[in-house]
């Protein structure tokens, strides 16, 4: 395993912009970035979620003490938190939970407030939710190989600063920061296929 650097040139994340992720793995990738920053995070989601985030089960990630949650009423409520937050700057990170899709426009102001604020927005969004203002859009899921129940499959969708691609990756609880998992074939003590 090597340290996650030039295999995957978009992660850590571009500051002062706003992302976007989705699939079942989006929590998992929200708290990793969440652990490799410092401050206060700021995780808005829906009121009539019924799944809520456990602050105890981010402390694989970081101290839980570190989370404020807030929840609104409707997307038009989340859209309208989520800039503020961005604005103010109050909260280095800001992480949005979205039930539905963001319009171009509401995509660009977010932009221009995680700007503003010199905060880093981290939206996660239902599949082909995103907007086309996003700097990279990430789709992550758990990854099964058998053996290790921790691995993530990132892929990056859309990127404005750079090229797409897919990753394994798992999250260094000791170190604080992302893997990226060589491929079966190349583990060492992996058996190579005959030729």
């Amino acid at each position: 395993m090597e340290p996650l650097t030039a295999p995957l040139s978009a992660f850590p994340l571009r500051e002062k912009r706003a992302h976007e992720i989705c699939g079942a793995g989006a929590a998992v990738f929200a708290s990793a970035v969440a652990g490799m920053k410092s401050g206060p995070v700021l995780w808005i989601s829906a009121a009539h979620q019924r799944e809520r985030l456990h602050p105890e089960s981010l402390a694989q990630f970081c101290d839980p003490s570190r989370f404020v949650f807030a929840s609104g009423k409707s997307h038009i409520d989340l859209l309208w938190m989520a800039e503020e937050a961005l604005r103010s700057g109050a909260a280095p990170l800001v992480i949005v939970e979205l039930t539905g899709e963001i319009s171009f426009t509401a995509g660009r102001r977010l932009q221009l407030a995680a700007e503003a604020g010199r905060t880093l927005g981290l939206f996660l969004i239902p599949e082909g939710a995103g907007s086309n203002s996003a700097e990279t859009r990430w789709r992550c899921s758990p990854h099964f190989d058998g053996t290790d129940s921790t691995l993530h499959h990132w892929q990056l969708i859309k990127n404005k600063s750079g090229t797409l691609g897919g990753w394994i990756t798992r999250w260094d609880e000791q170190a604080r920061r992302i893997i990226v998992v060589s491929k079966t074939s190349e583990r060492a003590g992996s058996a190579r296929p005959p030729h």
